[in-house]
């Protein structure tokens, strides 16, 4: 068994898909062609989808059941103790690094006893 997602892919692809699996929903292809057939079709996906992504999740005899492959994507299959998880990168921090502080916290470092002004 297989599932293939797809995300900006052009249409062409779609319909090539189509042979072979059944798309339960835009973009997401279901089926359980044989090994052969599987890594063609990922050879096609990752050939014609060039700016988009894809995701394949297939069947296997590991300790999950499952394996991973991507192409253009975020999430990268990661092997951890024979047990493989999707990595997402983090998310930039919202808040910006700070590179100086404040001229209010100068000021207010200035003010205590045995603290030195600034600059003096």
């Amino acid at each position: 068994m297989m599932t293939l997602v797809l995300t900006a892919a052009p249409a062409g692809l779609r319909g090539d898909l189509t042979k072979w699996l059944v798309e339960i929903s835009p973009g997401v292809f279901v089926g359980d062609p044989g090994a052969r057939i599987r890594d063609r079709l990922w050879a096609r996906t990752v050939q014609l989808c060039r700016d988009g992504r894809a995701i394949l999740v297939f069947s296997s005899d590991n300790e999950q059941g499952l394996e991973f492959k991507v192409h253009n994507h975020d999430w990268q299959p990661v092997d951890l103790d024979g047990i493989t998880l999707l990595l997402r990168p983090a998310a930039p921090s919202a808040r910006p690094s700070r590179t100086t502080w404040s001229t209010a916290r100068a000021q207010r470092r200035s003010r205590r006893p045995g603290w030195a002004a600034p600059g003096s």
